[in-house]
């Protein structure tokens, strides 16, 4: 049986510039609890696959693990910008590469047990070669291979980012 858990009061704990840190007392049926909850403004990520069935990935150190990550290009999506519209833009900063097909796999949601934050996944189609224009605080490594080497990658267990491994997953379909 499923409960439902209902906000009795909210307190902010942190208000940062990409997340936000409540501390939520619910109801579960007759009983309290407490939830911290990191709020998050969403992101795009991007598996672009060429006609050969190479892709595009990015290298770049990743704070918070303390190492470098070999990821799909992704990035948070903007005030009043949709998924497809980040996806696209963060393709082109990132990679230098522009699409013409576009299929959206929908949302993943990274860690839902104290965050919203929902990852939406795209394959992109249909390549050019644009100008790479990263974030000014933004240092990567572009990196095109087979996809088939990547999955390669993914069952060695050399690719820990999630949102990377479903992307891989999901392309191989892509290629074949």
């Amino acid at each position: 049986m499923v409960v439902t858990e209902k906000k009795i009061c909210s307190e902010e704990i942190y208000n940062g510039h990409i997340i936000h840190v409540y501390k939520d007392e619910v109801a579960l049926g007759d009983k309290k609890a407490i939830r911290e909850v990191v709020r998050h403004q969403g992101a795009a990520a991007i598996l672009a696959i060429d006609e050969h069935g190479e892709a595009f990935f990015v290298e770049q150190f990743r704070y918070p693990v303390d190492k470098a990550l070999f990821e799909v290009p992704a990035g948070k999506i903007d005030p009043g910008e949709t998924p497809l519209e980040c996806a696209k833009r963060e393709l082109t900063e990132e990679c230098g590469v522009l699409a013409k097909e576009w299929t959206e796999l929908g949302p993943m949601l990274s860690s839902p047990g104290f965050c919203d934050e929902a990852i939406y996944l795209f394959i992109a189609r249909g390549l050019s070669m644009a100008k790479p224009n990263p974030d000014e605080d933004e240092f990567l490594d572009i990196i095109k291979i087979p996809l088939t080497e990547a999955y390669r990658r993914l069952i060695d267990g050399k690719i820990p980012d999630a949102k990377t491994q479903i992307l891989i997953l999901r392309g191989m379909e892509y290629i074949k």
